[in-house]
């Protein structure tokens, strides 16, 4: 079954596909779905895919797109289904462990089915617009640089690099040429703040005017020279670019803010507290000798 084969579930994904092949098996599509299989009888709608796309697309192929991914993934409830049928003759739905998993999958669908009603809720426009606004007036006065850097192995191979960029070589054609950061082409670093580096590169690339060159840097990744090419108060970004990231915050903090609120009404009892947390210069607990075979 190749379809089973090749989607990448994991745990989470095959409690969930159970769960969606129960509601298929109990003949739960709803009235007006299009039927796109019919297997042994069992109806494959559109909405069975779309539930399943939902579930299961993150862990699809990327290159599988459109139609293509959604006739992957009635291949795969095809398969799935003649699974499921002989899971149903071999009664493996009527053992207490099935019944225990249902129950848990039914508990983990509520559950998401409110946390994505509260997310959906709170991430209105108003809320995105408040929270990014908040952010902006929050991010406090920070410096921010463009450079550009040659790195090499010893100090010698950088004052010699030194000599030819002071010499009047171009910078950016030296550093194609020496640099083992192969990652910054010509040796671009793009904007960066000070503690977006290491500390002796990020204290001596701020000490630089624009247009200067420094005296080679020693760091964990070798020998640099350093070139600075201009210096701004950092810029924070326009909404459109962040809209996504302050979004999943509004979202997610709306989420949280739920739990804190059910935990505060609720009354829990744990039968057994929980595991004490390491504390910095806690020992590890000693390991006890493996019990030899007898």
């Amino acid at each position: 079954m190749p379809h089973l084969k090749t989607t990448r579930l994991g745990s989470r994904g095959v409690l969930a596909a159970i769960g969606v092949l129960a509601l298929l098996a109990m003949g739960a599509a709803p009235a007006q779905a299009k039927v796109l299989a019919k297997v042994n009888g069992v109806d494959i709608t559109d909405e069975d895919v779309k539930i399943a796309l939902d579930d299961l697309g993150a862990g699809l192929p990327r290159q599988l797109e459109g139609k293509a991914r959604e006739n992957y993934i009635l291949d795969f409830l095809i398969d799935e289904q003649l699974v499921v049928q002989k899971a149903q003759r071999d009664k493996l739905g009527e053992t207490p462990d099935f019944a225990k998993k249902l129950a848990y999958l039914r508990d983990k669908a509520l559950m998401e089915a409110l946390l994505g009603k509260v997310s959906k809720d709170a991430a209105t426009e108003a809320a995105i617009k408040k929270t990014y606004d908040e952010a902006a007036k929050n991010q406090k006065p920070e410096t921010e640089i463009h450079a550009h850097h040659i790195l090499v192995t010893t100090e010698d191979e950088a004052k010699a690099a030194q000599k030819r960029v002071k010499g009047g070589e171009d910078f950016g054609k030296v550093a194609t040429e020496l640099s083992k950061d192969t990652g910054a082409q010509g040796g671009d670093l793009g904007w960066f703040t000070k503690d977006r580096m290491v500390p002796e590169f990020g204290d001596a690339a701020f000490k630089l005017e624009p247009g200067q060159i420094s005296d080679p840097v020693k760091t964990q990744f070798g020998w640099h020279i350093i070139k600075l090419d201009e210096k701004r108060p950092k810029v924070f970004p326009p909404l459109d670019q962040v809209r996504d990231q302050v979004s999943r915050y509004v979202a997610q903090k709306a989420q949280s803010d739920l739990i804190v609120e059910l935990r505060q009404g609720a009354k829990i009892e744990r039968t057994e507290p929980p595991a004490a947390e390491a504390k910095p210069g806690d020992k590890p607990a000693e390991a006890k000798p493996a019990e030899k075979k007898k």
